[in-house]
């Protein structure tokens, strides 16, 4: 394994190289598919563009353009907004996701081209995420049906869509409808002990919370890991956004939470809280990756005497992924990480490769890198 000290002064290149040559070879082989999971054949499968993870492929080709300038990646990555759009204008199936499928499409289309229709439906996104908040509550709702009043995790790292747009319209509304919503997350998810719920279900009449249900964790009290990296990274940005000491604060519990319970090779089992035996218990390597990417993010909103040690964590992760859940050594297989884990209670994708597993994987090796563009 990668020592951590390494990583950072040598590793970081060389583990650069090989993702940017895996996505390279992605590229020729992906087409115009829309990828959320590769199996044991690893070859990746395709979706339909308003599943939540359509932003994750085209968002690694536009990071591997912007750190590397070839036009090949660029020209992959250019219509991907414009897809979804089109899909926005008929019926759809688009929710509280819509800033992970936006974000690194549209969003960062315009900040590497300044590109006007890409402005305009980043725009246009943040308007729909907007539009699912309850003013009762203080939540943006999650999915579709007849879920009204659940919020989740998840939607933590949707919102810098909204301040994005704050900012990019001057309207100060987009800010205002995440704020609330974050304040929710300390309030209704974050325990103290700094672990997190996935879904909490509040009454959408009156706002009043009702109770949490363990969504895709194993239990209601339990820890799932991806959604406690969701919220450590989503408060490490909205501290970015806003300053605000009380969300720096709340993605270093969390941080420490998370840390804390990672096993000897700092790869997270899928909940940290899970009844059996945790030794026997699956990993998720994109809960690893989210993570690391989070850490990198709160490090560098603190010191660098008091960021050093989430920094050092954060190089553990990689380090740890790079060694033995990459697939350097398999040229066939389209993804980069395996292992990883989308909903076990469900039985769906387990130990295998996610998207955003390997988006957010090579977000945290382009920092340890110089990347200072922030999308999330």
């Amino acid at each position: 394994m990668i020592e951590t000290a390494a990583w950072n002064e040598t590793a970081s290149a060389a583990v650069w190289a090989r993702v940017l040559a895996k996505v390279d070879a992605m590229r020729a082989a992906m087409g115009g598919r829309s990828p959320h999971v590769a199996g044991d054949n690893g070859k990746y499968d395709d979706l339909r563009l308003d599943w939540w993870t359509s932003g994750f492929w085209p968002g690694m080709l536009w990071l591997a353009h912007d750190m590397s300038g070839e036009v090949r990646f660029r020209e992959a990555a250019w219509s991907w907004d414009e897809r979804l759009e089109r899909l926005m204008l008929e019926e759809n199936r688009f929710d509280h996701d819509v800033g992970f499928q936006f974000l690194p499409t549209a969003v960062f289309k315009y900040a590497l081209t300044g590109d006007e229709d890409a402005r305009r439906r980043g725009l246009f996104a943040a308007n729909f995420l907007a539009g699912r908040f309850n003013p009762r509550g203080g939540f943006i709702r999650a999915w579709n049906g007849d879920r009204t009043g659940w919020a989740i995790a998840d939607t933590a790292m949707n919102l810098s869509l909204l301040f994005w747009a704050a900012k990019e319209s001057g309207d100060p509304r987009f800010a205002h409808v995440a704020k609330l919503h974050v304040d929710t997350v300390l309030r209704e998810f974050i325990r103290p002990d700094g672990s997190a719920h996935h879904i909490v279900r509040f009454d959408p009449e009156t706002g009043e919370r009702a109770d949490a249900l363990g969504g895709q964790g194993a239990a209601p009290d339990s820890a799932w890991s991806r959604g406690n990296a969701w919220v450590l990274y989503g408060m490490a940005n909205t501290f970015r956004h806003t300053g605000n000491p009380a969300y720096l604060q709340a993605s270093q519990r969390v941080a420490h939470y998370f840390v804390a319970h990672l096993p000897e090779d700092a790869v997270p089992h899928w909940d940290f809280r899970a009844d059996g035996e945790l030794g026997g218990e699956p990993r998720d390597t994109s809960a690893g990756a989210i993570a690391a990417s989070g850490l990198l993010e709160l490090a560098d909103a603190l010191p660098e005497r008091e960021g050093r040690a989430y920094r050092a964590a954060a190089g553990r992760i990689l380090a740890s992924l790079d060694a033995g859940y990459a697939t350097w050594d398999r040229p066939d297989h389209e993804a980069i990480l395996t292992q990883g884990t989308g909903h076990k209670p469900a039985g769906q994708n387990v130990n295998v490769s996610l998207i955003y597993g390997d988006y957010f994987f090579m977000e945290a090796v382009a920092k340890l890198n110089g990347w200072t563009r922030r999308i999330f």
